[in-house]
Protein backbone atom coordinates (compact mmCIF):
# COMPACT_ATOMS: atom_id res chain seq x y z
CA UNK A 1 0.00 0.00 0.00
CA UNK A 2 2.94 2.70 0.61
CA UNK A 3 4.91 1.61 -2.19
CA UNK A 4 1.80 2.02 -4.30
CA UNK A 5 0.79 5.65 -2.26
CA UNK A 6 4.68 6.60 -2.89
CA UNK A 7 4.95 5.76 -6.83
CA UNK A 8 1.61 7.20 -7.54
CA UNK A 9 2.13 10.60 -5.79
CA UNK A 10 5.71 10.74 -7.46
CA UNK A 11 4.44 10.46 -11.01
CA UNK A 12 1.30 12.64 -10.63
CA UNK A 13 3.05 14.85 -8.29
CA UNK A 14 6.93 14.88 -8.65
CA UNK A 15 9.55 13.25 -6.17
CA UNK A 16 9.72 16.27 -3.10
CA UNK A 17 5.94 16.40 -2.76
CA UNK A 18 5.80 12.19 -2.35
CA UNK A 19 8.88 12.34 -0.09
CA UNK A 20 7.48 15.35 2.12
CA UNK A 21 4.09 13.54 2.05
CA UNK A 22 5.73 10.00 3.48
CA UNK A 23 8.27 11.86 5.61
CA UNK A 24 4.85 13.43 7.38
CA UNK A 25 3.98 9.86 8.72
CA UNK A 26 7.51 9.64 10.46
CA UNK A 27 9.17 6.98 7.94
CA UNK A 28 12.82 7.33 7.88
CA UNK A 29 14.59 9.07 4.89
CA UNK A 30 16.14 5.22 4.01
CA UNK A 31 13.06 3.64 3.70
CA UNK A 32 11.62 6.74 1.63
CA UNK A 33 14.43 6.43 -1.27
CA UNK A 34 15.51 3.42 -1.03
CA UNK A 35 15.05 1.78 -4.53
CA UNK A 36 12.64 4.21 -4.67
CA UNK A 37 9.61 2.97 -2.57
CA UNK A 38 9.15 2.67 0.72
CA UNK A 39 9.94 -0.28 3.01
CA UNK A 40 7.75 0.01 6.49
CA UNK A 41 8.75 -2.79 8.94
CA UNK A 42 4.97 -3.23 10.25
CA UNK A 43 5.56 -3.56 14.31
CA UNK A 44 8.39 -1.52 14.61
CA UNK A 45 6.89 1.37 12.45
CA UNK A 46 3.65 1.02 14.21
CA UNK A 47 5.24 1.32 17.92
CA UNK A 48 7.13 4.36 16.54
CA UNK A 49 4.42 6.20 15.00
CA UNK A 50 1.69 5.86 17.96
CA UNK A 51 -2.11 7.13 17.78
CA UNK A 52 -2.79 9.97 14.80
CA UNK A 53 -5.64 11.63 13.48
CA UNK A 54 -6.65 13.26 10.16
CA UNK A 55 -9.23 15.15 8.85
CA UNK A 56 -9.33 15.40 5.03
CA UNK A 57 -11.41 18.46 3.74
CA UNK A 58 -12.47 17.61 0.13
CA UNK A 59 -13.96 20.54 -1.54
CA UNK A 60 -13.15 19.69 -5.20
CA UNK A 61 -14.69 17.39 -7.84
CA UNK A 62 -11.90 17.00 -10.53
CA UNK A 63 -10.94 13.75 -11.05
CA UNK A 64 -7.42 14.77 -9.62
CA UNK A 65 -8.95 16.30 -6.65
CA UNK A 66 -10.62 13.47 -5.50
CA UNK A 67 -8.51 10.59 -6.10
CA UNK A 68 -6.24 11.96 -3.98
CA UNK A 69 -8.12 13.00 -1.31
CA UNK A 70 -8.96 9.04 -0.80
CA UNK A 71 -5.78 7.55 -1.70
CA UNK A 72 -3.98 10.04 1.58
CA UNK A 73 -7.23 8.49 3.41
CA UNK A 74 -6.39 4.88 2.98
CA UNK A 75 -2.75 5.41 3.48
CA UNK A 76 -3.29 7.42 6.83
CA UNK A 77 -6.19 4.08 7.70
CA UNK A 78 -3.42 1.62 6.97
CA UNK A 79 -1.01 3.21 9.25
CA UNK A 80 -4.02 3.06 11.94
CA UNK A 81 -4.77 6.56 12.09
CA UNK A 82 -8.41 7.98 12.73
CA UNK A 83 -9.22 9.42 9.01
CA UNK A 84 -12.70 11.70 8.61
CA UNK A 85 -13.52 12.85 5.13
CA UNK A 86 -15.20 15.68 5.12
CA UNK A 87 -16.91 16.89 1.62
CA UNK A 88 -18.15 20.14 1.33
CA UNK A 89 -19.24 21.66 -2.29
CA UNK A 90 -18.04 20.52 -5.93
CA UNK A 91 -16.45 17.94 -4.19
CA UNK A 92 -19.87 16.37 -3.45
CA UNK A 93 -19.60 15.14 -7.12
CA UNK A 94 -17.41 12.63 -5.44
CA UNK A 95 -19.90 11.26 -2.99
CA UNK A 96 -23.34 11.80 -5.53
CA UNK A 97 -24.65 8.19 -6.61
CA UNK A 98 -25.43 10.14 -10.20
CA UNK A 99 -21.92 11.76 -10.39
CA UNK A 100 -19.32 9.15 -8.53
CA UNK A 101 -17.82 7.29 -11.35
CA UNK A 102 -18.16 10.17 -13.75
CA UNK A 103 -15.63 12.90 -12.60
CA UNK A 104 -13.73 14.93 -15.21
CA UNK A 105 -10.12 16.12 -15.49
CA UNK A 106 -9.79 19.88 -16.92
CA UNK A 107 -7.19 20.62 -19.08
CA UNK A 108 -7.81 24.25 -18.63
CA UNK A 109 -4.96 25.62 -16.58
CA UNK A 110 -3.53 22.37 -15.85
CA UNK A 111 -0.04 22.68 -16.88
CA UNK A 112 0.91 19.03 -15.57
CA UNK A 113 -0.87 18.06 -19.02
CA UNK A 114 1.18 19.88 -21.34
CA UNK A 115 -1.80 21.02 -22.69
CA UNK A 116 -1.42 25.02 -24.41
CA UNK A 117 -4.68 26.64 -22.45
CA UNK A 118 -5.30 27.75 -26.14
CA UNK A 119 -5.77 24.12 -26.88
CA UNK A 120 -7.61 23.50 -23.60
CA UNK A 121 -10.21 25.47 -24.03
CA UNK A 122 -11.59 24.20 -27.13
CA UNK A 123 -14.61 21.57 -27.31
CA UNK A 124 -13.82 18.02 -26.22
CA UNK A 125 -10.30 18.77 -24.56
CA UNK A 126 -11.83 17.99 -21.59
CA UNK A 127 -13.51 14.69 -22.21
CA UNK A 128 -9.95 13.64 -23.99
CA UNK A 129 -8.07 14.58 -20.89
CA UNK A 130 -10.64 12.60 -18.98
CA UNK A 131 -9.92 9.43 -21.19
CA UNK A 132 -6.60 9.62 -21.39
CA UNK A 133 -6.23 10.13 -17.28
CA UNK A 134 -8.77 7.08 -17.02
CA UNK A 135 -6.79 5.34 -19.28
CA UNK A 136 -3.32 5.45 -17.49
CA UNK A 137 -5.09 4.81 -14.18
CA UNK A 138 -6.23 1.02 -15.58
CA UNK A 139 -2.72 0.13 -16.77
CA UNK A 140 -1.55 0.76 -13.63
CA UNK A 141 -4.79 -1.36 -11.86
CA UNK A 142 -5.58 1.88 -10.04
CA UNK A 143 -9.33 1.39 -8.91
CA UNK A 144 -11.75 3.53 -9.97
CA UNK A 145 -12.99 5.99 -7.20
CA UNK A 146 -16.01 4.08 -5.97
CA UNK A 147 -14.12 1.09 -5.45
CA UNK A 148 -11.54 3.49 -3.95
CA UNK A 149 -14.04 4.87 -1.26
CA UNK A 150 -15.81 1.70 -0.47
CA UNK A 151 -11.72 0.12 0.29
CA UNK A 152 -11.48 3.22 2.09
CA UNK A 153 -14.31 2.76 4.36
CA UNK A 154 -13.90 -1.35 4.65
CA UNK A 155 -10.34 0.58 6.27
CA UNK A 156 -12.53 2.59 8.85
CA UNK A 157 -12.26 5.90 7.30
CA UNK A 158 -15.32 8.32 7.98
CA UNK A 159 -17.19 10.23 5.58
CA UNK A 160 -19.14 13.26 6.38
CA UNK A 161 -20.91 15.24 4.09
CA UNK A 162 -21.28 19.38 4.82
CA UNK A 163 -25.11 20.28 5.77
CA UNK A 164 -24.77 23.43 4.36
CA UNK A 165 -23.50 22.13 1.23
CA UNK A 166 -26.49 20.00 0.74
CA UNK A 167 -28.81 22.86 1.37
CA UNK A 168 -27.26 25.00 -1.13
CA UNK A 169 -27.13 22.31 -3.69
CA UNK A 170 -30.66 21.35 -3.42
CA UNK A 171 -29.65 17.66 -2.38
CA UNK A 172 -31.23 14.83 -0.06
CA UNK A 173 -29.35 12.43 1.55
CA UNK A 174 -30.70 9.82 -0.59
CA UNK A 175 -28.69 11.49 -3.35
CA UNK A 176 -25.92 10.47 -1.79
CA UNK A 177 -23.58 6.65 -2.03
CA UNK A 178 -24.17 4.87 1.05
CA UNK A 179 -20.93 4.55 2.45
CA UNK A 180 -21.75 8.74 3.48
CA UNK A 181 -21.59 8.18 7.31
CA UNK A 182 -23.24 11.65 7.84
CA UNK A 183 -24.67 14.72 7.51
CA UNK A 184 -22.76 17.56 9.64
CA UNK A 185 -21.74 21.08 10.17
CA UNK A 186 -18.98 22.92 10.27
CA UNK A 187 -18.52 22.90 13.83
CA UNK A 188 -19.14 19.48 14.37
CA UNK A 189 -15.99 18.57 11.90
CA UNK A 190 -14.16 21.03 13.57
CA UNK A 191 -14.64 19.00 17.09
CA UNK A 192 -14.03 15.91 14.93
CA UNK A 193 -10.48 16.67 13.59
CA UNK A 194 -9.55 18.65 17.04
CA UNK A 195 -6.00 17.38 17.89
CA UNK A 196 -5.13 16.04 14.31
CA UNK A 197 -3.84 16.87 11.02
CA UNK A 198 -6.52 18.71 8.61
CA UNK A 199 -5.55 18.74 4.80
CA UNK A 200 -7.65 20.83 2.69
CA UNK A 201 -8.24 19.41 -1.08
Amino acid sequence: MYEFVYNFMQNEYGYIHAFRFIRKFRHSTAEVTGMGTVRVSGVEREAERGAGKISIILSKGSLDMAYPAFIIAQAAAAMGMEVHVFVTFWGFDAIRKDRVNSLKLSPVGNTSLGMPNVLAVLPGMTALATKMMRKRMAKHNVPDLYQLIKQAKEMGVKIHACSTTMAVLGLKESDLIPEVDDVVGAATFLQLSEGGQVIFI
